[in-house]
């Protein structure tokens, strides 16, 4: 990963609260939660299949479908596709 993107992800980190205490960070981001881009910026579609999402407290209902609202989580789909 570039120096850019870890420095990004460390300041993202630091200024948010996880609720999950960046359990996606401490494995490398190998287990993250499956989440797609939308048109509402600022926000990941989660995956229907991902049964954790209704527990989450970043995640919001709209429309028939549960969204991400984690910056950190939405920096990693957009800017490392991951």
């Amino acid at each position: 990963m570039e120096k850019y993107h870890e420095e990004r992800i460390q300041r993202i980190m630091a200024e948010m609260d996880c609720p999950k205490d960046f359990e996606c960070a401490k494995t490398d981001f190998k287990n993250i939660c499956k989440a797609t881009s939308n048109e509402l910026t600022g926000y990941l579609r989660c995956s229907p299949e991902e049964t954790k999402a209704t527990q989450c407290r970043l995640a919001v209902p709209f429309g028939g479908e549960i969204l991400c609202r984690c910056p950190l989580r939405i920096y990693l789909a957009k800017n490392l596709h991951l």
